[in-house]
């Protein structure tokens, strides 16, 4: 499991109680074709729907 992370998406198959991700590894992407510059220009790819 992650190290630390942190996750409200409750929907995700990763998401534990006290908002914890299970994942092994976590793939956060730029949803646009530039650099991110703020948190809601970016994406989490390990979301998996529950």
């Amino acid at each position: 499991m992650a190290q630390g992370v942190l996750c409200e998406v409750n929907s995700c198959t990763h998401w534990a109680e006290q908002n914890k991700c299970t994942a092994e590894t976590i793939f956060v992407t730029s949803h646009a074709q530039q650099q991110a510059t703020e948190a809601q220009e970016t994406d989490c790819q390990t979301f998996e729907k529950k």
